[in-house]
């Protein structure tokens, strides 16, 4: 099984480790479509994310937080068309 994708997001507080500085957790994905589909269900549900590649995969790509939307409606266009 090889990785290629991450999604980073914030924890909620409720969750977080006690101590834990930084509330965030990552998972890694197969695919970039796994990776849209787990961060469109964290983004509805209102955290902040950022998604990209694994390195040494190529090309690499990084998604802000600031553009997530955008990258999340991709998938929504790629399966409508």
């Amino acid at each position: 099984m090889k990785f290629t994708w991450y999604v980073a997001f914030e924890v909620p507080k409720p969750l977080k480790p006690r101590g834990r500085r930084v509330p965030r957790a990552t998972e890694t994905f197969e695919s970039e479509l796994e990776a849209k589909e787990f961060a469109r269900a964290k983004y509805a549900a209102g955290l902040k994310l950022n998604a990209g590649t694994i390195n040494p995969h190529s090309p690499k790509r990084a998604i802000a937080w600031t553009d997530i939307h955008r990258w999340i409606e991709e998938m929504s266009e790629q399966e409508t068309g």
